[in-house]
């Protein structure tokens, strides 16, 4: 079958379409033939080995010391079963899913394998197949932050990188939790943004939000752009602040929470359980949830995808087709 490969750490270079053996499902496993892919922060900071210098070494364990462990990287992925083992009790062959696979890869190929009991649920039927390859890792991510908020009608949520993956399903997923939302964002895609549910949308190229005398309930942080003080400055004394981009706490954030009345929650893994992906389909199906989907590359195309993502400015999600004319 067909995969992108990297065997080395460095830029989008490194990674090489070629022939691998297509995999065999365990006994617990499926075997998924993949329509769509993503290009999520996961794939670019594990390919080019972008980790803050204190996770260097506990990355490189994890990684693979002088090369990549796992050399096939997609993180997210829509398809169809094709094989199920003789364990496998969920799915039958035929049947279309989306999943995330953030802890072990694999999805920039024909073909990838993924336990039952993994992050894997029926693809929504009002989405094509692109459309799903972009919701399990931001979705998720953005719902496992804003339920540690326990968000009510009439909070009012702020949230930081509002055009990005976390970010877009992050305002409308507030929305839903019937918060007033704001949004920060590009110029650019101030339009989007506020096409999503965001009631307020800010431009940080022309205003500073921590200037405006605007306070929230819940502060966001989808995209580490804006400073921890800027934060605070604009959080209510009892108010959330949520941090998806880092990893831990800094002592700056340590300190806040235990001299102030504020929450300070960071970059918590929302966990390898199906069920937040059920619970999204179910959105996605009513009409109060879409994916956003910037570019879609071809999996030749994988490179140029990555060199894109690269820059920084992507609205939502890069795609990645996998299989030619796949579009429901």
């Amino acid at each position: 079958m067909k995969a992108v490969v990297y065997t080395e750490y460095g830029p989008p270079e490194v990674l090489k379409l070629t022939e691998v053996e297509k995999p065999a499902p365990r006994d617990n496993e499926v075997l998924i033939r993949v329509h769509a892919t993503t290009v999520s922060v996961a794939d670019f900071r594990c390919r080019s080995f972008t980790v803050p210098l204190s996770f260097w070494i506990p990355a490189r364990l994890a990684l693979g010391i002088l090369k990549p462990r796992q050399q096939i990287l997609g993180a997210e992925l829509s398809g169809e079963i094709e094989e199920t083992g003789k364990d496998v009790t969920r799915f039958k062959k035929g049947e279309r899913i989306f999943a995330a696979a953030l802890m072990r890869f694999g999805a920039y190929a024909e073909y990838t394998c993924l336990p039952e009991t993994g992050v894997i649920a029926m693809k929504p039927a009002n989405m094509t197949c692109e459309e799903a390859a972009a919701v399990p890792i931001g979705a998720r991510a953005a719902l496992h932050f804003l339920r540690k908020a326990d968000i009510k009608s009439g909070h009012k949520v702020l949230v930081y990188g509002a055009s990005g993956s976390v970010g877009t399903f992050a305002v409308q997923l507030a929305r839903y939790f019937g918060a007033e939302v704001t949004g920060v964002c590009s110029s650019s895609n101030l339009a989007l943004v506020k096409s999503l549910g965001a009631d307020n949308a800010i431009d940080y190229t022309q205003e500073d939000f921590a200037a405006k005398g605007e306070t929230y309930d819940v502060v966001f942080v989808a995209v580490d752009k804006c400073s921890f003080l800027d934060c605070m400055k604009v959080l209510k004394p009892k108010g959330i602040y949520l941090n998806a981009t880092t990893p831990v706490r800094t002592l700056r954030m340590r300190w806040t929470a235990l001299t102030s009345g504020k929450t300070i929650v960071t970059g918590e893994h929302p966990g390898e359980k199906a069920d937040d992906l059920v619970f999204l389909k179910g959105l996605i199906e009513e009409g109060h949830l879409r994916s956003v989907v910037d570019r879609r590359y071809p999996l030749e195309h994988i490179v140029e995808a990555h060199r894109y993502v690269e820059l920084g400015h992507k609205k939502g999600n890069v795609v990645i087709t996998v299989e030619h004319g796949c579009t429901t």
